[in-house]
């Protein structure tokens, strides 16, 4: 896809971002029952509703990884592979025009998980995380067309993990998550993505949370659901920015329910949030407006902690 300016956004009268497309992918997560971790492959047309279709496979099962996309190819970057728990530094990527199983692309620095992927359809960011022995403060970056391993790219504000990304062309922003001193926050941060460099404050989200849907159409930033605490209370808030000024986040609606662990999705109109604990259902907005969130359809599966992305 060709890369446009933000004004040039095609829900605003010219061409898509790159890192934006009609089909929104799910991949891999977990399903309670054991638990499993999964390496199925799902797919929707984002412009509909309906159920997903299965696409192929990753390289290998695992949840709690970060989805990022790009000039029509999807990236997973990292996760966990078992509940001893294992974490991975794979990353791997899909052609999503197609269908067919993942890729090696590379290798993360370390293994980890729950961190945020966030991409301007060139760059893909991996922030933040959580390998076998600490929260991690690293930002580390891709070049989406090549393959080969990540590149570290500067800090965020804080130790943090279980943090959610978005994006417009210029930045990437990370919110929310589990600092390692300050437990549960609200902080939003962003970064300059064709630069490098330490992230920088942005504002607040309505509630301080953690393992939040996230999507943007390239002007619009959303934030859907999360968890407040480790015991399970949620929230169904929906939040959004406006990605190129800063500022606090402002109410959007609400998802069906309150549910934390999921992932999300978007072309230039609307934004999808699939999964989640013990559900396998997509639901989506409009992301131009305000408003609660509908039922779109369901999952191939069950799963929780995927990782999202779209693409033509």
């Amino acid at each position: 896809m060709l890369r446009s300016s933000i004004i040039g956004a095609a829900g605003f009268g010219g061409v898509e971002p790159a890192f934006l497309g009609d089909r929104g992918v799910t991949s891999g997560g977990w399903t309670a029952d054991g638990p499993t971790f999964l390496d199925v492959i799902d797919y929707v047309s984002i412009p509909t509703t309906g159920n997903s279709t299965d696409f192929g496979d990753l390289t290998i099962g695992r949840s709690w990884a970060a989805g990022l996309a790009g000039g029509g190819r999807g990236v997973s970057l990292s996760g966990r592979i078992n509940n001893t728990p294992t974490r991975t530094n794979v990353i791997d990527y899909i052609t999503i025009s197609t269908t067919g199983n993942a890729t090696d692309f590379g290798d993360l620095l370390a293994a980890s998980e729950v961190g945020a992927g966030s991409s301007d359809g060139v760059r893909g960011l991996y922030a933040g995380g959580l390998d076998a022995s600490a929260y991690r403060n690293e930002i580390q970056y891709i070049t989406i067309a090549t393959t080969g391993n990540a590149t570290d790219f500067g800090d965020t504000v804080s130790v943090t993990a279980n943090l959610t990304g978005i994006s417009s062309e210029t930045r990437a922003l990370f919110s929310g998550g589990v600092d390692t001193n300050s437990g549960f926050v609200n902080v939003i941060q962003y970064v300059t993505i064709a630069t490098t460099g330490n992230a920088t404050d942005f504002g607040d989200l309505t509630v301080s949370r953690a393992w939040t849907g996230g999507f943007s159409d390239g002007s619009r930033g959303c934030w859907a659901g999360g968890g407040t605490d480790y015991i399970k209370n949620n929230v169904n808030t929906i939040d959004y920015v406006t990605i190129d000024t800063t500022g606090n986040a402002t109410d959007f609606g609400d998802i069906l329910i309150a549910q934390r662990e999921l992932s999300g999705a978007a072309n230039d109109t609307r934004g999808i949030i699939s999964g989640g604990a013990a559900s396998n259902v997509i639901q989506y907005v409009t992301i131009a407006t305000t408003g609660n969130a509908t039922d779109f359809g369901d999952l191939t599966v069950t799963r929780a902690e995927s990782a999202g992305f779209s693409g033509d």
